[in-house]
């Protein structure tokens, strides 16, 4: 086989495992979305509860994002893998950087939540341990 071909062959499978996890991104950002949209129509009790189960439905949401985020970003960098061209590289710094600040902000935004909700997740960590004693 001659090193042409071997390359070749390297950018279909590459490609076909960029297909497959954009797909999954894609599968994921559905799934977050019908969610997102039975939590938000979900009937509500007192006003405290309505919100505290908006929040919850907004950090599960927010949750896959991120999840869609990070298979997204293995799609760009699997595709780029084999023989990537300057530009292809420029293209891929740009979305990485954008997608690494997005996943950024909806983590920290998400990690607030929980630890006013249900504290540090060092205390977290802590009892959790001490109950599996």
């Amino acid at each position: 086989m001659h090193l042409a071909a071997t390359e070749h062959l390297f950018e279909e499978i590459s490609n076909w495992i960029a297909i497959g996890l954009e797909g999954v991104a894609i599968l994921i950002i559905g799934y977050a979305a019908l969610q997102a949209l039975v939590g938000i129509f979900r009937p509500a009790g007192p006003a405290n509860d309505f919100f505290l189960g908006r929040k919850r439905t907004w950090m599960k949401f927010a949750f896959w994002i991120m999840m869609a985020l990070q298979f997204a970003l293995a799609a760009d960098l699997v595709r780029t893998a084999i023989t990537p061209t300057w530009d292809e590289l420029g293209q891929l710094v740009v979305i990485a950087v954008i997608r690494t600040f997005l996943n950024y902000f909806l983590q920290r935004d998400v990690i607030e939540y929980s630890e006013k909700e249900f504290g540090p997740a060092d205390e977290f960590r802590k009892s959790s341990a001490a109950e599996s004693r």
